[in-house]
């Protein structure tokens, strides 16, 4: 089977025996070979023959433990750890809490939940939903990130 990862360096999955899908429910499998092709790692899974097998995974997630990521150097954080950690800007202000991540091709980019507004007694609460911040992962932006604090800090304005 074909498999895209996450990352640009596929090694956590190469050198992981046990994969983990989540399709039909979450399982584990076992890797029987893989290696790298074209961005992609192609594999052969324990109870995956043939390519009617295979075809029916599509779409599947692929996890495997936490042990076979590879390590990172100081400033360097796993997307996965940076989600749900509160963002402020440099005034301490709170922009919201880190949802996800994605990948625009040049750098990756916080996506920041912002939480709805309550509504105040005797007015209505805003009728928009709780919005989104984008704000490039680059030095320019993200300033701090602690891990042990939970939290980012960016030079970003509550009004971009």
């Amino acid at each position: 089977m074909r498999v895209k990862p996450y990352s640009a360096d596929a090694d956590a999955l190469l050198g992981a025996r046990t994969w983990w899908l989540d399709k039909p429910e979450l399982r584990d499998v076992e890797m029987m070979q893989a290696k790298s092709h074209s961005g992609d790692v192609v594999a052969r899974l324990m109870g995956v023959a043939g390519r009617d097998a295979a075809e029916a995974l599509k779409g599947a997630v692929v996890q495997i433990a936490r042990s076979h990521f590879p390590a990172l150097s100081d400033g360097e954080f796993y997307w996965v750890d940076l989600i749900g950690l509160a963002v402020e800007n440099m005034q301490g202000e709170s922009l919201g809490v880190v949802s996800d991540l994605m990948d625009n091709g040049a750098h990756p980019i916080l996506r920041v939940a912002v939480p709805a507004v309550p509504a105040e007694a005797g007015v209505e609460a805003d009728s928009k939903a709780a919005a989104e911040i984008l704000i490039p992962y680059v030095d320019q932006f993200v300033k701090t990130v602690s891990l042990a604090d939970k939290k980012i800090v960016v030079d970003w304005g509550l009004d971009y």
